[in-house]
């Protein structure tokens, strides 16, 4: 059965905001990220060649640096896509339980999104590159990951659900209490998931750092550039229905 009505609009609504962000992030990433990976991949080679006595035998890899370069475009194009009819979806939802205006709704929903799936896994297991990590630990990491992502919703739900039970207080309160519930079930996750640290001591510290602000601000513009745009869109389709509406009544 096709989509129709609200959902069929939000959904192709988020389509198009989640392309325009997934090709934003990808331009931070080819611009500021590319040039940190080039430098862990020359480190990781040297070392390479260092612990075979000067002699380095491995393939060329499956796709090629230019390869993997431009393809970023293509691939967070489509998880752009993939993001946008969820925020759409999600936006669908969230909008029959409460009275807020669509691009404010927008505004909170990306807020959320981005705290629950990337800064709550990022501040417990950074990005790290290349030359970084051992390919054994591979599926460890990722579990891990994966349950800092649900830590992240448990905590995001917490302070929303604490925020909307006290609505009979002052908004100051409410915020404050969400928040707490939030920043507590996050410290408490912390403490109970295992740390992880495969960073060998002779990696540059700085290039490091570089590449995990790099990747905290690409993920950063994929989700701001999705609720920006998620809000903007409705913000003109609020107001075109509007003047729709008014030009029927002047009519009448």
């Amino acid at each position: 059965m096709p989509l129709t009505g609200p959902l069929r609009t939000l959904l192709l609504r988020g389509l198009l905001a989640g392309l325009i962000a997934g090709l934003l992030a990808a331009t931070v990433g080819f611009t500021l990220g590319e040039p940190k990976v080039d430098a862990a991949i020359a480190i990781e080679e040297a070392h390479s060649a260092t612990e075979s006595g000067g002699h380095t035998h491995e393939g060329e890899p499956l796709v090629s640096r230019t390869g993997q370069k431009a393809g970023q475009f293509l691939a967070l194009g489509l998880a752009g896509l993939a993001l946008g009819a969820l925020f759409g979806t999600a936006a669908h939802f969230a909008r029959r339980h409460t009275a807020l205006p669509g691009p404010k709704l927008a505004l909170l929903l990306g807020l959320g999104g981005w705290a629950a799936i990337v800064a709550v896994p990022f501040f417990k297991y950074p990005a790290n590159p290349p030359a970084v990590g051992e390919p054994d630990t591979i599926n460890q990491r990722t579990l891990l990951w994966f349950a800092a992502v649900l830590l992240g919703f448990a905590a995001v739900g917490a302070g929303v659900y604490l925020f909307k039970v006290l609505r009979a207080q002052r908004d100051t309160v409410r915020l404050s209490a969400g928040v707490a519930a939030f920043l507590v079930i996050v410290a408490v996750g912390y403490i109970l998931l295992p740390g992880i640290n495969e960073v060998k001591s002779d990696f540059p510290a700085t290039l490091l750092w570089q590449f995990r602000a790099v990747s905290l601000g690409e993920t950063a513009t994929l989700w701001a550039a999705l609720a920006l745009g998620f809000a903007v869109l409705t913000d003109f389709a609020s107001g075109r229905d509007t003047a729709v509406r008014a030009g029927i009544t002047t009519a009448v």
